[in-house]
C-alpha cells in the first residue's frame, strides 16, 4: 500500500510540476504578449527568442530544463526505480499540461533536464549533440530530434538498459511533437535559428 501510495506521489508530483508552462508565464511577466499568437504558437524557449527578447528565452531554457531535473532529484529519495519513472512523467506533463487544455511544448529542455539528473553524462552529450547540429544546420527542431534520437544509446552505455524502455518512449514523444517541424524541413520552409 505505501509502495503504491508514493508511485502515486511520484507521479503526480512529476506531471503537475512539468505542466507549469513557463514560457508562458515568464512572456506575461516581461509583457510580451500572448506567446501562442507568436511564431509557431509553441510555449517553450525557440518561441519565447522569436519575440526577440533573449532573457526570458534564457530564463523558460532554464527554467523548463530545471523542473526536468527536479522531479528526479526528488524521486530518487524515494528509489532509482522512482527517478526513472519521474523522467518520463514530467516530459507528458510539459507536452500535455493540464493547466493549458493538454496543449504544450515539445519537451527538450525538459527532457534534457531530466537526462541531466538520472545520467549526467547522458545529459551532457544530448546537450553537445543539440548544439553541434544546431552549428552546423542552424534548425533548432532539427537539433532537438537528432539529439533525442541519440538519448537511449548514451542511456543504455552510461546508466544501463533500467532506463531504456522510458528514455526511447521519450525520445519518440519528442520527434512526434516536431511532425509539422519535419514536414517543413521535407519542403525547404522551417525556420532557421536566428530567424523569425
Amino acid at each position: 500500500m505505501e509502495a503504491t501510495v508514493l508511485t502515486f506521489a511520484v507521479i503526480s508530483f512529476s506531471y503537475l510540476l512539468g505542466s507549469i508552462p513557463f514560457g508562458i508565464l515568464v512572456s506575461k511577466v516581461f509583457g510580451l504578449g500572448n506567446l501562442r499568437d507568436i511564431g509557431s504558437g509553441n510555449i517553450g524557449a525557440t518561441n519565447v527568442l522569436r519575440t526577440g527578447n533573449k532573457l526570458a528565452a534564457l530564463i523558460t531554457l532554464i527554467l523548463d530544463g530545471a523542473k526536468g531535473a527536479l522531479v528526479v532529484i526528488v524521486a530518487r529519495l524515494i528509489s532509482e526505480d522512482a527517478a526513472i519513472t519521474a523522467s518520463i512523467c514530467v516530459i507528458i506533463g510539459h507536452i500535455y499540461p493540464v493547466w493549458v487544455r493538454f496543449s504544450g511544448g515539445k519537451g527538450v529542455a525538459t527532457f534534457i533536464g531530466a537526462l541531466l539528473a538520472l545520467s549526467f553524462v547522458t545529459g551532457f552529450l544530448v546537450c553537445l549533440i543539440w548544439i553541434m547540429t544546431a552549428f552546423i544546420f542552424r534548425y533548432s527542431s532539427l537539433s532537438a530530434m537528432v539529439s533525442s534520437v541519440s538519448a537511449p544509446i548514451w542511456i543504455f552505455l552510461f546508466y544501463g538498459n533500467e532506463a531504456l524502455i522510458v528514455t526511447t518512449i521519450m525520445a519518440v514523444l519528442i520527434c512526434h511533437r516536431h511532425k509539422d517541424n519535419i514536414r517543413r524541413l521535407i519542403n525547404g520552409s522551417e525556420t532557421r535559428i536566428g530567424k523569425v
